[in-house]
């Protein structure tokens, strides 16, 4: 069973840091729009959900492309050729991260925590997976 969540628990942060190598990592994003934009602060907004997302991701380049971090890949979830789970998501993304601390600073970062307001806004959830080396297909 999956669940689409908006943060990590406290286990999780905790495990992510302890797997910390100082390599980069790569962050696999499952993404479930709302169909319109909740803000937190109330505000009465016309925004989709996924126009608020973009709003997030916008800053996101902004804040964290000068620390090192950058979109690998991007794009809309089609349908599934293998498995179950229809209508789960509605995008991916694969983002590296130079190293799991350059991540972890973020979360705590001022300029970083002024857009996340519209990550929140516009998704009902994710799945955020961890990727590193380990595994090759050659």
């Amino acid at each position: 069973m999956t669940k689409n969540i908006l943060q990590p628990t406290g286990d999780q942060l905790r495990q992510f840091r302890d797997r910390q190598t100082g390599e980069p990592i790569q962050m696999l994003n499952l993404l479930k729009f709302r169909d319109r934009a909740v803000y937190e602060d109330g505000r009465e907004d016309e925004l989709s959900g996924r126009e608020a997302y973009q709003l997030y991701a916008r800053g996101f380049c902004e804040v964290m492309g000068p620390k090192g971090a950058s979109i690998l890949f991007s794009g809309e979830v089609r349908g599934f050729l293998i498995g179950q789970g229809e209508g789960e998501w509605d995008a991916v993304a694969l983002i590296q991260y130079p190293s799991t601390q350059v991540m972890l600073d973020m979360m705590r970062d001022p300029d970083y925590q002024a857009v996340q307001k519209h990550r929140a806004a516009g998704l009902v959830g994710q799945l955020l997976i961890e990727c590193g080396p380990g595994f090759s297909f050659a």
